[in-house]
């Protein structure tokens, strides 16, 4: 089966190519989605799944993804990327000054799209809010812990393996290979 793989993000595409490397031809396809909204990162990419299903009428995943921090009632949520470009990593620290409950989780959904419909398949990520600790990474990467090293500590083949994408990615390769099974 030939995929498309919906996102402006390049190195996101690549990223999907090669986790489906003898599986699945993937095409990145740099479509302009709409950013659809609701408090679930799965309904958002079902959203857009619809958007560019009807666009391409051909087999797609999309993608979204949200940071949930517990003791702020899961801000940011689905509006990570919008928090992050305009108050960053030093305006969460400031909002969880005198905080004991640290807890939080990043969630990715990915929408698989094809004629029969849309399926959602989800990878969490559960971790801790730290201070900024790390080299590597983007984003949240600095100040988001697990197993005790943030994901900007950890070398890159490292974060691919046990990020959210990758979980939601494993889960959305072990759908297909049970459905190419006789």
């Amino acid at each position: 089966m030939r995929l498309a793989v919906v996102t402006s993000n390049a190195n996101k595409a690549r990223e999907v190519a090669a986790y489906f490397t003898g599986v699945l031809t993937v095409e990145h396809v740099p479509l302009e989605v709409p950013e659809f909204r609701h408090a679930d990162v799965g309904e958002i990419a079902r959203g857009k799944a619809e958007y560019a299903y009807r666009a391409l009428s051909r087999p797609l995943i999309v993608d979204d993804t949200g940071l949930f921090i517990d003791a702020l009632g899961g801000f940011p949520g689905p509006c990570a990327a919008y928090v992050q470009d305009t108050i960053g990593n030093d305006g969460i620290l400031k909002l969880m000054e005198g905080i004991t409950d640290r807890s939080a989780h990043f969630e990715t959904a990915i929408a698989f799209a094809r004629e029969d419909g849309i399926r959602v398949f989800r990878g969490v990520l559960p971790g801790t809010i730290v201070a900024p600790r790390g080299e590597g990474g983007f984003g949240y990467d600095p100040i988001f812990a697990c197993a005790d090293r943030t994901l900007a500590e950890l070398p890159l083949a490292e974060k691919s393996k046990i990020s959210h994408r990758a979980r939601a990615l494993e889960a959305f390769r072990a759908w297909i290979m049970q459905e190419r099974a006789p």
